[in-house]
């Protein structure tokens, strides 16, 4: 297992928390979502919590898809998990931010705010998922305005479930356009935003996903985490976590070697 770890302890404390991001699943990528799966019944089951923080589906287009056989195989999985006695919560990313109570119910996640606070281990972290602070990209960030409000949501679910999917298809064919022409820098976080954020929660440590930049960013404010997107299509595999144990320490863990 290819792990890198913030503090180097001889002991090997119980795991405490799990914190994923950006598994993007879908029945398109079959390999992704098995990997996901069986991290689901062997990592995760360790744990005492899995924090998931956004981006874990591709779209999410209603909790009245809950029975697409695909989202009824993730949603399973997770209910079995939680089902074990892990306590799962749930951040929204920017793809599935119409998961709401049906969801949560059906698959016992807790549904938090972005962002929040935990104290987990005796440390004080800041999760969020990451895409409210890319506030260089002028374009995002107004769209992502629209799309949170409540009024849009409302209209938005109350047309037919395959309308909504054919209009999310065509988001997400227009937002890769729009990408292919930004700068690589104006789709990351914002440091005076992230520094921002620090300051407010009185935090030191942060962990986040939604950039695919996975990193530690070591600065006066304190540590930055930010969680790898998962791909396990090609020979290469991409994807990791972030551990917490009982004892505090930190460790990142990539799926290659896990």
């Amino acid at each position: 297992m290819s792990i890198s770890r913030e503090a180097d302890n001889k002991a090997q404390p119980a795991t405490v928390a799990l914190f994923v991001s950006d598994l993007h699943l879908s029945p398109q990528m079959p390999k992704t979502a098995a990997a996901f799966f069986r991290f689901l019944d062997v990592q995760a089951r360790q744990a005492r919590q899995l924090y998931l923080l956004g981006d874990i589906f591709e779209y999410w287009a209603g909790d009245d898809d809950l029975d697409d056989p695909f989202n009824r195989q993730v949603v399973d999985a997770l209910r079995r998990l939680c089902d074990s006695g892990v306590q799962l919560y749930w951040i929204a990313g920017n793809r599935d931010f119409l998961a709401a109570a049906g969801f949560a119910l059906a698959s016992g996640v807790t549904l938090l705010p972005d962002p929040c606070v935990a104290e987990i281990a005796g440390r004080r972290l800041l999760l969020l998922h990451g895409d409210a602070q890319c506030t260089d990209d002028d374009g995002y960030m107004a769209f992502r305005a629209q799309v949170r409000q409540a009024d849009w949501q409302r209209a938005f679910l109350a047309r037919a479930l395959a309308e909504r999917k054919a209009i999310i298809a065509g988001m997400r064919e227009g937002s890769r356009d729009a990408q292919r022409g930004k700068a690589m820098a104006i789709m990351d976080v914002n440091p005076a935003e992230i520094a921002r954020l620090f300051a407010q929660h009185q935090v030191s440590l942060m962990i986040h996903g939604h950039t695919h930049r996975p990193a530690l960013h070591r600065s006066a404010e304190g540590l930055r985490y930010v969680l790898p997107d998962w791909d396990c299509e090609g020979e290469t595999l991409r994807g990791g976590w972030i551990a917490l144990d009982a004892e505090g320490s930190i460790a990142t863990v990539d799926i290659a070697g896990a």
